[in-house]
């Protein structure tokens, strides 16, 4: 017993001996579970190594036997490595690099791009997400010099395949930061996996754009020097903006989408046809009608725009009339297509428009309609790290750049409903007609819905005058209860000349019967009779049944006198009815009805509003936008989102306005709560960038507590870069002992603040 404690106390000295040997051989390098090892670099003397035992973690004991092993032979441990990174042995692999870290540190430079480049071709999230941080823990230990830049936009790429948009950006913007600049041949692939199927993905893929694009604004980066090169192979291009306006679009920050529009100018960015009509996208989404009449001259000098993009286009013009309620102008419009549509297929021409529509898509790549709404990426299209790398140019990243944008253009195409093409003809559907008779019939404007109508029926294939779109709207009233409405355009289509059948006279008397409306249901019998229509036996008891019910015995002995003396057959009934079932069924009655019974009343004013207001934020005239915002609130048109950012970026492009956005703030919060407005994305990131360029913390906190309330996607790192820009050396040091209340506050305030992006 007494010899065995003399062997294990021998052994546990051989061991402090090699460890603290191996300390002072090469520099530990721990991670954070093991921060107190870094204490033990400085002593030299086994009595200090000692003494800093007892600081050691309690399972050092179980380590013992690895770390002799390692300390003995570290080469062996490379060489285990090195062989499991090139057997792919996963686990293995990273137990062992965890082996190293603890011994010695990271490896070698090769060995760990090796790691990093094996982990991340699985394209499995877990191994990548290790992949992720083991770059994390080496920026954090400054360590940045281990990774080329092909290898962190390997990884970048891979994280925005695998659905991790947050660190993907990251990664990019470490090696912007590190001047590694990335070809945006490689960077606009990376963007748009980041964008395609997620919303936060997108929104990062603008901010990426704009801090990169902002580099190279009003030419500052020269281009004759050479020194500019591997910058200005970074300058953003048509590709990389399309992907991030695309995304905008499919996930609604279109206002954020604006301002890269507002930056092309700036950095001499030229257009292309797709770039042309993501344009009009932006400007319907937004109400600049203006700017999107601007852009239809472009549209038509541009030769090679396919019929799908004039589809698009035409489509978010029309929809703009509708926004502004120009019912004049969107009707116009309307006549004008069904006008071009029938001399088109009434005319020889017809071949020689299909012929150039064809010759027009030919010569844009093909977009496939069938694509998924969310493609599965395939492991097999991922590039291993040696094919990544031999590829100096990204010419493969290029192509895949281009093929998931063209999948996003597809999914935004698919939004389009208001016109259509049959053999490159373009034509409105029913959806545009319902829409139309839905702003009409609001805006009490019935002669000229009449007037609409009955010329696109002429333009269009005449159908019976049963089936007529006039019918179905007067149907579609009635059952909505609009009875005025319906004799108003029964009224209209007997003064244009046009005749009806019975069966809508009996649906109206009918409705005019249930609601005992005396004096309209005879001025309807006589409009009937002026116009020649017999009534039906459905009719005749209708009319029974409600003098009944108002105890005239006599007027429904007169009613039941004249239907025998008339003739008018009893059977009608069951076929009026059955008439009145194949009506409701009708296409575009059931989309009308259901249009108005779901669809919100559009307030036209506010879009005119929003563009004045706008208008005067950009010119920055905040004064004049402010009165602007005060008639459009007296006048009862109530403001939205839109409308306040606009103010918001107009007082930040003012240096010292932030006070304002302060009182602007508070008038928001109210008006949210008298209203109901909803506060978006757009709105409140714009409001805490202002906060916190400002230092106005306790604002900053409470605009981040309600986004993060409303689970809205917030840029961190965009905060933890703009934090340290302004604000790095706030509130170091000790604490003054005498402090007001109201800095004491605001000492908290940016405190939590610093905590939230995470730089305490």
């Amino acid at each position: 017993m007494i010899i065995f404690r003399k062997l294990t106390h021998q052994a546990s000295n051989f061991v402090r001996l090699c460890f603290v040997n191996r300390i002072h051989e090469h520099p530990f390098h721990s991670g954070r579970s093991y921060k107190s090892f870094t204490c033990l670099q400085n002593q030299t003397s086994l009595s200090k190594f000692n003494h800093g035992l007892k600081y050691l973690p309690r399972h050092f004991s179980t380590m013992v036997g690895t770390i002799l092993v390692q300390a003995r032979d570290t080469g062996k441990l490379h060489e285990e490595l090195e062989n499991a990174i090139n057997e792919h042995r996963l686990h293995d692999a990273w137990d062992l690099h965890e082996q190293h870290l603890k011994v010695e540190g990271f490896a070698r430079k090769s060995i760990v791009t090796k790691l990093i480049a094996t982990l991340t071709e699985s394209l499995d999230i877990h191994w990548v997400e290790k992949a992720c941080g083991l770059v994390e823990k080496a920026f954090e230990e400054h360590k940045q010099t281990l990774f080329d830049k092909e290898i962190l936009m390997y990884l970048s790429l891979a994280l925005a395949k695998c659905g991790l948009p947050i660190p993907a950006s990251t990664i990019l913007r470490k090696l912007v930061e590190m001047e590694h600049f990335p070809p945006v041949t490689a960077w606009s692939a990376i963007i748009a996996y980041m964008s395609e199927n997620s919303s936060s993905g997108a929104y990062l893929a603008v901010e990426l754009v704009l801090e990169i694009g902002y580099l190279f604004q009003d030419g500052r980066v020269d281009p004759r020097k050479k020194c500019n090169r591997p910058l200005l192979s970074m300058k953003p291009n048509t590709t990389s903006f399309n992907i991030a306006l695309v995304g905008c679009l499919l996930f609604g920050t279109t206002r954020k989408a604006e301002q890269l529009l507002e930056m092309m100018p700036r950095i001499n960015m030229k257009t292309d046809a797709t770039l042309l009509i993501v344009m009009a996208h932006i400007y319907e989404r937004n109400g600049r009608r203006d700017e999107l009449k601007k852009l239809k001259r472009h549209i038509e000098e541009v030769f090679n725009v396919s019929d799908i993009q004039l589809r698009q286009f035409y489509n978010c013009l029309l929809s703009c009339h509708l926004k502004f309620g120009d019912l004049d102008s969107a009707s116009e419009m309307v006549l004008e297509m069904l006008h071009k549509a029938n001399r088109a297929q009434n005319s020889l021409g017809v071949a020689n428009l299909m012929f150039e529509s064809d010759k027009r898509n030919s010569m844009l790549p093909h977009i496939k309609s069938d694509q998924p709404e969310n493609p599965v990426v395939f492991q097999e299209h991922f590039l291993c790290y040696e094919d990544f790398f031999r590829d100096r140019n990204f010419f493969r990243l290029e192509a895949e750049a281009k093929e998931v944008l063209d999948r996003m253009i597809v999914k935004l195409h698919s939004q389009v409903e208001l016109i259509t093409t049959e053999k490159g003809i373009l034509k409105p559907t029913e959806i545009t007609f319902v829409k139309l008779v839905k702003a009409f019939l609001e805006a009490d404007k019935i002669k000229d819905l009449v007037e609409f109508l009955i010329k696109a029926e002429k333009e269009d294939c005449p159908l019976s005058t049963d089936d007529s779109a006039l019918v179905h709207v007067i149907n579609s009233c009635i059952s909505l209860g609009w009875l005025d409405q319906a004799h108003d355009l029964l009224d209209e289509m007997h003064l244009s000349g046009i005749t009806t059948s019975s069966s809508v006279y009996s649906s109206l008397l009918k409705a005019y019967c249930k609601e005992n409306r005396t004096s309209e249901v005879t001025s309807l019998i006589g409009d009937a009779r002026r116009a020649g229509i017999q009534l039906d036996a459905s009719s005749y008891e209708a009319l029974i049944e409600s003098r009944v019910l108002q105890n005239d015995t006599q007027g429904a002995l007169n009613v039941f006198k004249e239907m025998k003396e008339g003739k008018i057959p009893r059977s009608g009934h069951r076929e009026i009815d059955s008439k009145e079932g194949n009506a409701n069924e009708s296409g575009l009655m059931s989309k009308l009805l259901l249009e108005i019974k779901e669809g919100e009343r559009v307030d036209y004013g506010v879009h005119d509003w929003n563009n004045v207001i706008h208008f005067f934020c950009k010119k920055r005239l905040m004064e004049d936008a402010e009165k602007a915002l005060k008639k459009m609130m007296s006048l009862g048109h109530a403001p939205n989102a839109q409308t306040f950012h606009s103010m918001v970026i107009g007082y930040a492009a003012i240096r010292g306005k932030y006070i304002e956005v302060t009182e602007l703030w508070g008038e928001m919060k109210a008006f949210a709560l008298s209203s109901g407005m909803k506060f978006d994305q757009e709105l409140l990131d714009a409001v805490l960038y202002t906060f916190v360029r400002g230092g106005f913390f306790v604002r900053a906190n409470e605009v981040v507590e309600m986004m993060e309330r409303g689970n809205l996607f917030i840029d961190k790192y965009k905060y933890r870069v703009l934090f340290l820009k302004y604000y790095r050396t706030i509130y170091k040091g000790k604490t003054p002992k005498f402090q007001t209340e109201s800095q004491l506050k605001k000492r908290e305030a940016a405190m939590v603040f610093k905590r939230w992006v995470g730089l305490c």
